[in-house]
């Protein structure tokens, strides 16, 4: 029986809300971190971009699968992923998610479905592909979505995942994340056309959606995501979003000149996608300072998070082997 996606509950809603939070919260922290120079790599944060991924993993579980980018902080967090154990591993300490190995951009937990973030453009939809083909063979309602960047729309492997979907009628939900940049150049200046229109050719249902508003993320993955579990195949969504802070931390000291006005920011910051959640629940009767308690929860728990990945233990060296070999005894 189909599901009513027009409006989330108060309860869902709430939840998306704190979710979005967490991410904040912790990028917020790992951005002054890393200019305080207390991080070993820069990083490229997820700020304004919440609505997206946490819109879409609202509907999965940890038996489906996801795959992520270099921007892969909010993917992780927004489908379940330890914020301790992230932060952790950014620290590059023994309580991280990876062991302290991964880093920043490698952030996976396969007991979350998640597999992991990519410092590959459009390195995750061949991975999804194939954990879309596993779902498929399972039999059991599974999916797979791969989030990726208009960037990497221009990747000849995001045809090859439309052509095997479609074909092969996956449960794969391609996600692409437009925010208007690829790195520092304007997305209009190496794409061409429009990035939805890729997948009529192979017959594979296409939707575009505000990424800020996570309501309408919500009701659009929800749609799409419940015809996969019922044998409908692929389909592509397409969130408008913009990330508020640069392309990677480091920017600051390598770049000569901004690449982006303050207008320009200041305009998507005025369509801040936590502000937006923030006021859809006090439209469902929610009430101010229980939303302002909520953030002040939210703050705690990632603060608290902060200081023991701080003070956790770094990594054994001796490990780099098992990390990296099979069978060390044998060296």
């Amino acid at each position: 029986m189909r599901n009513d996606y027009q409006n989330p509950s108060q309860e869902t809603l709430l939840s998306m809300y704190e979710r979005m939070l967490v991410i904040r919260e912790t990028e917020e922290y790992l951005g002054a971190q890393f200019r305080a120079g207390e991080l070993p790599a820069g990083v490229h944060l997820y700020i304004g971009q919440e609505a997206s991924g946490v819109g879409i993993c609202a509907h999965l579980s940890d038996e489906d699968w996801i795959t992520s980018t270099h921007r892969g902080h909010g993917h992780f967090l927004a489908k379940g992923g330890d914020p301790y154990a992230m932060i952790a591993e950014i620290h590059a300490k023994a309580d991280g998610v990876c062991g302290g190995f991964g880093g920043t951009m490698h952030v996976a937990d396969l007991s979350r479905g998640i597999l992991g973030a990519n410092g590959i453009v459009g390195g995750g939809l061949g991975i999804a592909t194939g954990a879309a083909f596993a779902a498929k063979l399972d039999g059991k309602g599974k999916v797979a979505a791969c989030f990726f960047g208009d960037g990497a729309a221009n990747q000849g492997t995001l045809m090859e995942a439309m052509n095997v979907a479609s074909l092969w009628k996956l449960p794969l939900l391609l996600v692409c994340e437009h925010n208007g940049w690829s790195e520092f150049t304007r997305s209009e200046v190496v794409t061409s056309g429009n990035i939805l229109d890729r997948a009529q050719p192979f017959g594979i249902p296409a939707q575009e959606v505000d990424g800020n508003d996570v309501g309408a993320v919500w009701r659009a993955a929800g749609e799409m995501i419940e015809a996969m579990r019922n044998g409908g195949g692929p389909g592509l969504l397409l969130t408008h979003t913009y990330r508020t802070r640069g392309h990677v931390e480091a920017e600051i000291n390598f770049l000569s000149q901004s690449y982006r006005s303050e207008e320009e920011v200041a305009s998507w910051v005025a369509r801040d996608p936590l502000d937006r959640a923030a006021a859809l629940l006090a439209e469902t009767g929610m009430a101010t300072e229980e939303i302002v308690l909520v953030r002040e929860r939210v703050r705690k728990i990632i603060d608290a998070a902060a200081a023991r990945a701080q003070a956790a233990p770094d990594p054994d060296p001796a490990l780099v082997k098992s990390m990296m070999f099979s069978e060390v005894d044998a060296w």
